[in-house]
């Protein structure tokens, strides 16, 4: 467990950002049940986490991507981090919606920017992954280079990695799942009951959760 997965648990752990409702499931888009939810745009709202999640992310696009001419933001949640990010690198900033708009110059990516230019994208949360990759595919289609992603935190399911290596974009994170939950126990912010249910929720998370009403 590196210090920047461990602290970036903390973090998401002490401002609340992590809820848990195993009686309650939380409905996803995708229309998956489940026990917990990650609401990363709380993270902007307390400077001290802010800035260190802005610090982690620079330090990761240097380390991977010194190349990087760019970087790109995921609608809406990223949008903030992504800005952010680009302004303590001196890097341009870019960002891209979900689809295109139905009004003005109907764009999908905001911003300026250059065919061919190297593009690190900023998620603040990766599920499935399947708007994520939607981005990823906007911006190649609109000609720039995209060199990988890097997110706030995962959770880490077979599908998303299988996803990002159809579509040949590298995944980098600064938590995920299995440190939360490990941090979580730790720190008695959740139960060994708890524990338990998050296990079996990851076992089949399309499934959990259905008999619950």
């Amino acid at each position: 467990m590196d210090d920047i997965a461990k602290r970036t648990a903390e973090y998401l752990l002490q401002i609340k950002a992590i809820k848990l409702q195993p009686a309650k499931p939380f409905t996803w888009a995708s229309g998956w049940r489940s026990p917990i939810y990650c609401d990363n745009r709380k993270t902007l709202s307390f400077p001290e986490v802010r800035t260190f999640i802005r610090e982690s992310f620079a330090v990761r696009v240097r380390e991977l991507y010194p190349a990087a001419e760019l970087i790109a933001g995921v609608a809406t949640g990223a949008i903030a981090h992504g800005a952010l990010v680009a302004d303590r690198l001196a890097l341009p900033f870019i960002y891209v919606r979900s689809g295109a708009k139905d009004h003005g110059l109907g764009n999908q990516i905001e911003g300026h920017y250059e065919k061919g230019q190297k593009v690190v994208v900023i998620e603040d949360l990766i599920s499935t992954g399947g708007s994520s990759l939607g981005a990823v595919r906007a911006l190649r289609e609109a000609g720039s280079e995209v060199l990988g992603m890097i997110a706030i935190f995962t959770y880490g399911f077979g599908k998303a990695a299988d996803s990002f290596a159809a579509e040949d974009c590298r995944l980098d994170t600064l938590s995920n799942y299995n440190v939360l939950v490990e941090m979580a126990a730790a720190s008695g912010y959740i139960s060994q009951n708890d524990v338990e249910t998050l296990k079996e929720w990851r076992t089949n998370p399309s499934e959990w959760g259905k008999e619950i009403k």
